[in-house]
């Protein structure tokens, strides 16, 4: 690591910004049973609803649909499957593909689900598309948004107390670096978190509705073999390839799956 970042990164830079968002955790923390964690939680799901759902309508707007319809209809059935598995009505939950080479998929407040068309260069059959849909399920089971918009909130309001609070050259790093430092340091490991968890929970409630969990690690070495050059894992919002699937393969193995 260069000495400059390990200057922007110090100890004493990020305890300042820490110690006061942890203040917050004193009053917005609930414990999620299915995390089997507590949560730093200013706002839940149902909050972000209608501001995510703008961005939905106007990414509805902005791309194109697939009409592909035998992949809809893959989607659309095994969505319902993952959903009503985890305990949701499927009546309550929209999947749309949208034509993109990007293999991606992705949930946003409100049930919205969008799936690539680019994803089915990874996904093999039915199994794995229910490992991606059972892992943006999880995300809201997770409360993973919200939890991610609290974060995020509850740093820059750390950072500009921070910065009120002190003097001299400390004030002057944590202005002009201290957002910096959260990103590497507080916010991006629990992004990982939140993906690993997703995993987890994702390949649980696969299982329940009739799938095989040993699909979930296929996908993610078909994603392996497609991603080249990814930035290092600490600068990523993602776990490496290699993490997730070292760590679906001991869940797995732990829970007796298939």
């Amino acid at each position: 690591m260069p000495a400059r970042l390990k200057t922007i990164l110090s100890p004493k830079t990020l305890t300042i910004a820490a110690l006061i968002a942890a203040a917050g955790t004193l009053v917005a923390c609930e414990t999620n049973d299915t995390l089997g964690r507590s949560q730093f939680l200013l706002v839940d799901n149902a909050d972000l609803e209608p501001s995510a759902l703008q961005g939905w309508q106007e990414l509805m707007r902005t791309s194109k649909v697939s009409t592909d319809a035998a992949l809809n209809r893959r989607v659309k059935t095994v969505g319902a499957k993952i959903v009503a598995a985890a305990g949701y009505n499927p009546n309550q939950w929209e999947y749309v593909l949208f034509q993109d080479d990007q293999p991606n998929a992705f949930v946003i407040p409100g049930n919205k689900v969008g799936v690539n068309t680019g994803l089915f260069k990874v996904v093999k059959n039915d199994d794995q598309l229910a490992a991606v849909l059972g892992h943006e399920t999880a995300h809201v089971i997770g409360k993973h948004a919200a939890e991610r918009y609290s974060q995020q909130v509850g740093a820059q309001i750390a950072l500009q107390t921070a910065a009120g609070a002190t003097s001299g050259r400390t004030q002057q790093v944590i202005a002009n670096y201290g957002g910096m430092g959260a990103q590497l340091g507080l916010l991006l490991p629990y992004s990982r978190k939140h993906e690993l968890e997703a995993d987890r929970i994702g390949v649980d409630i696969m299982v329940k509705a009739g799938y095989k969990a040993s699909e979930s690690i296929a996908l993610w070495r078909n994603m392996q073999a497609l991603n080249q050059g990814k930035p290092p894992e600490f600068l990523s919002t993602h776990p490496s390839d290699n993490t997730r699937i070292a760590q679906l393969e001991t869940y797995i193995q732990s829970k007796g799956y298939k």
